[in-house]
């Protein structure tokens, strides 16, 4: 056996006994992981008064659930080696879509993204995630590769990015409903 046969071999067997134990952890979802349910979710959330618990500020959060969205569209400005995408990426994008329920740090930007700017606008950062998913459901030409997960189809990648706004959910919370 080669040296690199070895390697990428000793890989993929912590990537799948660790996904193994993680996969146990994460309880399946039975929310419908599309487009329009994520809209719908975010307009009841455009209505309501929210704050966070995490590291981000709804800013931040919304600003980059939408870069994540664009850049499946105009490509990543980075990308993970393609020994991990095709390793660790696709075992941890395998397992999200069997739990159909991604997790992740919550307080990580997307490698090579420009940091948010020092604007807080709330309601702009929205309005950006927003129109995002609305052209994401409309585009039809080619997808950028993941930068960790490597090619997805464009049903694999609307599961993502439904799955990586849900995860972030987590973190927001509703003080009260605004008249």
């Amino acid at each position: 056996m080669n040296r690199r046969k070895l390697i990428l071999g000793s890989i993929a067997s912590g990537v799948f006994i660790g996904s193994g134990a993680a996969w146990l952890g994460i309880e399946q979802s039975q929310e419908p992981l599309d487009i329009d349910f994520a809209l719908s979710n975010l307009s009841k959330l455009m209505k309501q008064n929210l704050t966070t618990t995490g590291e981000w500020s709804l800013y931040q959060v919304f600003t980059h659930c939408a870069q994540s969205v664009e850049y499946s569209m105009l490509g990543y400005p980075e990308h993970k080696s393609d020994i991990f995408k095709n390793t660790v990426g696709k075992a941890a994008f395998s397992l999200f879509s069997s739990k159909r329920k991604m997790t992740h740090a919550l307080d990580e930007a997307i490698p090579g993204a420009p940091n948010f700017s020092n604007e807080e606008n709330i309601a702009d950062a929205f309005e950006r995630f927003k129109k995002s998913l609305i052209d994401f459901k409309m585009h039809e030409g080619v997808l950028a590769p993941h930068f960790a997960y490597g090619q997805l189809t464009k049903q694999q990648y609307e599961m993502a990015h439904v799955m990586h706004f849900n995860n972030h959910l987590q973190e927001i919370e509703v003080t009260n409903v605004l008249s």
